[in-house]
């Protein structure tokens, strides 16, 4: 159609005229000849045909030369003609040329209809793939992109969305009218000559965060004094629609300036004429603003392509708002279940130990994978890696639910397989509470599940005894570099109840590695036992340290896919305290063996050149020995042992009855004996064993401590 018109103004036109001259003469000079009146007939045509095919202002002027060409024709050249033939050639010509004016009008009428319903479709087509494929992720700076995508060159030839910086860490936008805050440009994108959208002279580039053809944007207080129309826009809170003159700044209007030096903006710029400027607003705050730019089209914005470029903006502020709120949330659940993990590892001096965690993907959501390492006693360490079923905050928080049990469960000295059990009836009660608040917290069917492996290493035997609650099987690497998958008892999930856990102890040579993880880093593709064989192999070998260890894993293993769940990866390399660091004595059930245990250990801490806590502990040993010979049969047995950082004293007797920490009355004759020892000592406390209990006590520094209470 636009060529049709173009033709009939470059062409049709003077070749009308043309032909109007030319049956002039041809009347003329056939009625001198032939006499032939009849040919006054074909004047009659050219106003018809220029009313077809012209605009009304050229049908008119062939009208009219057409009309003052057959009455100078007929009313005065040609002779010989009666009166009436002559008024009813005049007449006949006036008639033409009014036909042909109202042709023309119906005409231009019918195109005008036609292509305002060509435009509304249009528009509509614009607005549904404007539905469809803004928002199509949660991502705040692709959303931003979308929106330029859709919008060239289908409306304009140039758009930039620009967003608050807060909005793209997930905050709250600022109010623009205090001018604080600062924009930044997200999205850009224009037309070429070939209609191709470019922004680095290759079709589209992205810039950071993933938006199209990013450059930094200009301070918001500083666009405001430039006068930058989009933010006038964005500090008034409405649309704006403005015909850009030739002289007018177009890289000024677009929210930038000379001081704001960034990438050169897309070729054609300067020629733009027409620009509307939409702020987007969504759920009451103003996230940011679209601007698009028409440098190629005739046609400049009309008000209808105001509203358009409005409605375009209020699915794009929801689909930006709602990628906010998201980023927001996902960033608060990521820094919840982070800080619900061990900020920092304890150093242990029974294991060395390198970690590594992974988010899921943003799209999947924070899951409730965590690890942990615990200090027992008895220089021992506890090992754990679990995983609750499901993503989300939810997931997070029960994660962090089941950790502070662990630890809880743990610092009673529990073997693994005992606080499995206790473990599982935890989850079995956080189910029951759930399913009666399902509806309201939002979790389906009101389902707890999770899995976890718990591993107690020994430095001093060097056993490990682990139990697992349908975890995957850690991998043990020995000295020599072969790795084995060990074949531990499943289990079943936690939350099953009524099943029992099995422990399984291994002796394990100085130096090995142990590694526990959970199914997110082996089951790529669905195929859990190939991931499980890659890891193993990406753990054989040696590896110059742990953390190297870790990253090598995560590398061989995942290979550049994107995980699907959340990864928790713990590598701990085991170490021995051999004979130089513990001291064991069998003492006999007697009141005199209680001078004897504190000589064998006054001797100890003299030969390991801790004298200065000999005081501290002599106290420690003749109260722990004094109370297993008091209220417990069978034989005794003290050990010491020695860490860099502590000194561990513990008395082991056949009963199976705890003490009980007390403070005694002024007449009391009993009960100031553990209240002493947990003054002297950083921590105490009861395990049970499978043939009694053992009391142990740690003291640490330990010189610090018989100094402080020897000047009392």
């Amino acid at each position: 159609m636009v060529f049709l018109r173009r033709g009939m103004k470059g062409g049709i036109f003077p070749l009308v005229l043309a032909y109007l001259v030319l049956l002039t003469c041809v009347q003329i000079l056939s009625t001198r000849h032939f006499g032939l009146a009849g040919w006054s007939g074909f004047s009659m045509l050219a106003p018809v045909v220029a009313g077809a095919l012209l605009s009304i202002r050229q049908t008119v002027i062939v009208g009219l030369v057409n009309a003052a060409s057959v009455g100078l024709s007929y009313g005065y050249a040609i002779p010989d003609l009666e009166m009436g033939v002559r008024v009813l050639v005049n007449i006949a010509s006036l008639c033409s040329f009014a036909l042909a004016v109202l042709v023309c009008r119906i005409r231009l009428d019918r195109e005008a209809r036609v292509r305002r319903l060509t435009i509304a479709r249009e528009r509509l087509t614009l607005l549904r793939v404007a539905s469809q494929h803004i928002g199509s992720t949660l991502d705040v700076s692709r959303t931003a992109g979308e929106v330029a995508e859709v919008a060239v060159p289908r409306f304009a030839d140039l758009v930039t969305v620009d967003l608050y910086e807060s909005v793209l860490r997930g905050d709250e936008p600022p109010d623009p009218e205090q001018g604080r805050g600062t924009l930044r440009r997200i999205a850009q994108r224009s037309t070429s000559g070939d209609g191709e959208g470019h922004g680095d002279g290759e079709g589209h580039g992205r810039g950071e965060g993933g938006g199209e053809w990013a450059a930094p944007g200009p301070a918001l207080g500083e666009a405001h004094a430039n006068d930058a129309v989009p933010v006038r826009c964005l500090i008034e809170g409405a649309s704006c629609r403005a015909t850009l003159l030739d002289g007018e700044d177009v890289p000024g209007w677009l929210g930038g300036d000379g001081r704001h030096a960034g990438p050169p903006g897309p070729p054609g710029l300067p020629e733009a004429h027409s620009g509307i400027a939409v702020p987007l607003r969504a759920r009451g705050a103003t996230l940011g603003v679209a601007v698009f730019v028409r440098n190629r089209r005739e046609e400049p914005f009309d008000a209808d392509d105001l509203l358009l470029a409005e409605e375009i903006g209020v699915q794009a502020a929801v689909c930006v708002d709602n990628a906010r709120r998201y980023t927001h949330e996902h960033r608060m659940s990521l820094a919840l279940q982070r800080s619900l993990l061990p900020r920092r590892l304890p150093r242990i001096a029974a294991v060395e130990v390198a970690t590594r965690y992974l988010p899921a993907d943003s799209t999947v959501g924070v899951g409730g994978d965590w690890f942990d390492v615990i200090q027992l006693s008895g220089a021992r360490v506890a090992l754990v890696v679990g995983d609750v079923v499901g993503h989300g905050l939810y997931a997070t928080a029960t994660m962090g639910r089941l950790r502070s049990a662990v630890r809880t469960l743990a610092d009673i000295d529990l073997a693994p397989d005992e606080l499995l059990t206790h473990l599982d009836d935890v989850v079995i009660r956080l189910g029951s509470e759930t399913e009666e608040s399902a509806e309201e917290q939002e979790i389906p069917g009101g389902a707890v599940g999770a899995t976890c492996l718990y591993a107690v290493y020994d430095p001093v035997g060097r056993t490990c005894v682990m139990a697992r609650a349908g975890h995957p099987a850690p991998v043990l690497v020995r000295p020599d570099g072969r790795a084995e998958l060990l074949e531990a008892p499943a289990g079943p999930p936690l939350g099953l109840g009524g099943l029992p856990f099995e422990a399984t102890e291994l002796s394990l040579p100085e130096g090995s590695l142990l590694a526990l993880y959970t199914n997110g880093l082996v089951d790529v593709d669905h195929d859990m036992a190939r991931g499980q064989e890659s890891l193993r192999q990406a753990l054989a070998g040696r590896s110059p340290s742990l953390e190297a260890t870790c990253d090598e894993v995560l590398g061989t293993v995942l290979d550049g896919v994107v995980p699907t769940d959340d990864i928790a990866l713990l590598v701990a390399r085991t170490r021995a305290l051999d004979a130089s660091h513990v001291a064991t004595w069998d003492i006999a059930d007697e009141p005199t063996a209680v001078g004897r245990a504190r000589e064998l250990a006054d001797r100890q801490l003299a030969a390991w050149d801790l004298s200065d806590a000999a005081f501290a502990t002599e106290l420690v040993v003749s109260e722990l020995v004094t109370n297993a010979i008091r209220h417990a049969d069978g034989p005794l047995q003290l050990r010491l042992i020695r860490e860099p950082s502590a000194l561990i004293c513990e008395v082991s007797d056949s009963s199976s009855t705890s003490p009980h920490l007390r403070r005694a009355r002024i007449l009391d004759e009993s009960g100031r004996g553990l209240f002493i020892v947990a003054n002297l000592t950083e921590r105490w406390g009861t395990r049970h064993g499978r043939y009694g209990k053992t009391i142990w006590a740690e003291l640490s520094p330990a010189q610090q401590r018989g100094t402080e209470l020897a000047s009392l």
